[in-house]
C-alpha cells in the first residue's frame, strides 16, 4: 500500500465486476433489502468489499445467495462512520476475521479495536492510498463528516464508488478524477440527494457533464426525485441498480 496522489499504473483494468450486496433498493429476487450500501469488487488484484451496509447478518446472507465467499475478501474499505455503511462490520469480521480494513483515521477507537481484536489488519486512512494496482481511495474528504470514496482505474475510464457523498458528490468526483487522471466512466453509490431541491440536482448533473462522467448509477441516499432526474438527463447511460445488481466493465461501452 502506498500514498499516491497521481497513480501511474502501466496497465489499467480490462476486467471488472461490481456487485451490490447491500442496498435499500431491490433488484434481484431472493435478496434482502435494508437501509445502507455495500458493493463487492472483483477483477483487481484483491477482492474488495466497499462498505458493509447496516446489517451484518443480512450482508452475509446476501453474499451467500450471490455466491460470494466472505472469507475470500482481501480488503474492506469503509467510506465513513455512519451505521448504514459500517454497521455490518462485526458480522463480516465473524466470517473473515483477518481481512484488511481501510477506514478513516477519524473513526472512533472502539471500531478500530473491534477489528484488531479478531486479528484483522487496520489501515487508518488520511490521504489518498493505493489498495492495490488500479484501485485507490481518495483519502478523507469533507470536514464535518469525513468520508473516502473508492476509485478504480480501467481501460475505459475511472470508476467511482461513493458511500453517501457527505462532502458533496461533485467534490468527490473531482477528487477521484484528479487521483486517477481519467474522465469518470461511472459514478455509483449514494449521492446524498434525498432532500435536494430540483435546482441543486440540475447543477450537479451539469457538473457531471463538465467532468466527463459517462454513466451514473445512483442508489441508497440519492432519493427518487434525483434518480428520476438523472435518468431523464443521462438516458441509456443511467444504470438502474439495487441489491443484487451485477455490473461489469463490458456493460460500460
Amino acid at each position: 500500500m502506498e500514498s499516491d496522489a497521481h497513480p501511474a499504473e502501466n496497465h489499467a483494468l480490462d476486467e471488472l465486476t461490481i456487485t451490490i450486496v447491500h442496498d435499500n433498493y431491490p433488484w434481484a429476487e431472493g435478496l434482502k433489502t435494508a437501509w445502507g450500501f455495500a458493493a463487492h469488487i472483483a477483477g483487481a488484484r484483491r477482492n474488495i468489499l466497499f462498505d458493509t451496509g447496516s446489517d451484518g447478518s443480512l450482508l452475509l446472507e446476501n453474499l451467500d445467495r450471490l455466491r460470494i465467499d466472505p472469507a475470500g475478501i482481501d480488503a474492506l474499505v469503509l467510506s465513513h462512520v455512519h451505521a448504514d455503511h459500517a454497521g455490518g462490520l462485526a458480522g463480516l469480521l465473524q466470517a473473515n476475521p483477518h481481512v484488511e480494513v481501510y477506514l478513516p483515521a477519524s473513526f472512533p477507537d472502539r471500531v478500530k479495536d473491534l477489528a484488531r481484536r479478531g486479528g484483522a489488519g487496520v489501515t487508518e486512512v488520511v490521504g489518498p492510498l493505493q489498495i492495490c494496482e488500479n484501485v485507490h481511495t481518495t483519502g478523507l474528504l469533507g470536514r464535518r463528516i469525513q468520508e473516502q470514496a473508492l476509485v478504480i482505474r480501467t481501460d475505459r475510464g475511472g470508476v467511482v464508488l461513493t458511500g453517501c457523498a457527505h462532502p458533496g458528490i461533485v467534490p468527490v468526483v473531482e477528487a477521484a478524477k484528479r487521483l486517477c487522471g481519467q474522465d469518470p466512466l461511472l459514478v455509483m453509490g449514494g449521492f446524498h440527494l434525498e432532500w435536494a431541491m430540483s435546482g441543486k440536482i440540475d447543477r450537479i448533473i451539469a457538473a457531471f457533464r463538465d467532468l466527463g462522467v459517462r454513466y451514473v448509477a445512483p442508489t441508497h441516499c440519492c432519493g427518487e426525485k434525483a434518480r428520476q432526474r438523472f435518468e431523464e438527463c443521462f438516458g441509456p447511460q443511467f444504470i438502474p441498480v439495487g441489491v443484487g445488481k451485477v455490473l461489469s466493465r463490458g456493460d460500460l461501452l
